[in-house]
């Protein structure tokens, strides 16, 4: 039996999916990924380091904002550049701001309709039209954090190796700690929700890998850790991580120690929930999950978790902000020098990494980007030929449908994985 899905709609980037199935026996199952390499990393090299963040952050219109920083801290790491403890907090402000609103597009837009059994988002819009109102609020939350701080919501420009060209606004970062309180509350209704939303039951053991940071969920910095015991700093992960180019692929695999593994949302709570905020705790403790939770279907409700954490976080966050001297994240004068550099941030969909080499002249002599999508992609395929055992004997276009809800819960960026 062929199984074969030409296009699997609402998610970032253009993908097919094909298995192949013989007696009940899964062969192969793979995404066929239906866009052609970028090559952002050959973009970089050559151009000076001031342009590095501008151009990586075009990799994505959804998470521009890990791409940005994620570059920027490679870069000031290579240099020695130090920056004030108040633009590291209000860096991960914008973190905050782009799991928000990156969050609440995916696990209700793009994904709460494969869990409702319906065909498509007009329905659950005319369904659901309060909960509607809440996801977009919760995104346009997000979305004010980073065009505050960064000065545009896609792509900003406020923020560079340094610091930021500008403080932001003070009584704008006010605002937003003012409308915290109703959005807080905005996310636990829409949590509640998504607790009565009936999630397939399937389990495939995974080693999850995350950043963990002592005394913080980590999102914005921390040292790599896993469900199986590794803990080691971000600058040994190209040490312990393996990427492969396999023949007509575009997308470059990731496995450690020769093994596909798991990173996101589902990966952070797994590795990281003793750390959640308040409310979130609570919320996740309400889900009545049992750890390690292996259901990758569980990544929506684990998103949904990290919503309410960051609209927690971002309020705390802010208001130490405020009562320091917001001067203080306004770029200072640094040299430039020769280095290597290499980075970390949790992006929604995971972690991403980066590594710079950098000239006497600030030039990039090299540059290696590894993305979130390109991590889990094995990870996926071997999950998903487990799960079609499950579901094999139902009706084709019944099978299809599971199928692509299975693949989008996993959230996957294309247009990352093909930069």
């Amino acid at each position: 039996m062929q199984i074969k899905i030409n296009h699997i709609a609402k998610m970032e980037g253009h993908t097919g999916f094909m298995a192949s199935v013989i007696h009940g026996d899964v062969r192969s199952a793979k995404l066929e990924v239906q866009e052609g390499i970028r090559l952002i990393e050959g973009v970089l090299i050559g151009r000076h380091y001031v342009d590095m963040p501008i151009i990586a952050q075009r990799i994505c219109g959804i998470c521009p904002v890990v791409h940005n920083l994620t570059s920027i801290k490679a870069l000031e790491n290579a240099m020695g550049v130090t920056v004030t403890p108040e633009t590291e907090k209000l860096r991960s402000v914008m973190e905050l701001g782009q799991f928000i609103h990156s969050h609440a597009l995916h696990l209700f837009f793009l994904s709460l309709a494969d869990f409702l059994d319906m065909d498509n988002d007009i329905q659950l819009i005319s369904t659901y039209p309060e909960e509607t109102k809440i996801a977009v609020r919760l995104r346009e939350f997000g979305m004010s954090i980073v065009k505050v701080i960064g000065g545009r919501v896609i792509h900003p420009m406020n923020n560079e190796v340094g610091g930021f060209k500008k403080a932001p606004d003070a009584e704008a970062l006010r605002k937003i700690v003012e409308n915290s309180e109703a959005i807080l509350q905005d996310a636990l209704a829409l949590g509640e929700f998504f607790r009565t939303i009936k999630i397939p039951d399937f389990q495939r053991k995974t080693e999850y890998i995350a950043l963990g940071k002592k005394g913080e969920y980590a999102i914005y910095a921390g040292d790599i850790i896993s469900s199986e015991g590794l803990h080691i700093g971000v600058d040994k992960f190209e040490n312990n991580f393996q990427e492969l180019q396999k023949q007509k692929e575009v997308i470059k695999r990731v496995e450690h120690e020769g093994k596909s593994y798991m990173t996101g949302a589902i990966a952070r709570i797994n590795l990281n929930r003793d750390k959640l905020n308040p409310q979130a705790s609570a919320y996740l403790d309400s889900l009545g999950f049992v750890f390690p939770d292996y259901n990758p279907f569980h990544n929506i409700l684990a998103q949904m978790v990290e919503v309410i954490h960051c609209v927690e976080e971002t309020s705390r966050k802010l208001k130490e902000i405020l009562q320091s001297d917001l001067e203080k994240v306004v770029t200072q004068p640094y040299e430039v020098a020769e280095g290597v550099g290499v980075a970390a941030v949790e992006a929604p969909r995971g972690t991403l990494y980066y590594h710079v080499e950098v000239d006497g002249n600030g030039y990039i002599k090299n540059a290696n980007i590894i993305t979130p999508t390109a991590q889990v992609l094995a990870n996926l395929e071997d999950d998903i030929a487990d799960y079609i055992k499950q579901i094999i004997d139902l009706e084709d276009g019944t099978r299809q449908k599971k199928l692509r809800a299975f693949i989008r819960a996993y959230d996957p960026c294309i247009s990352c994985a093909v930069h």
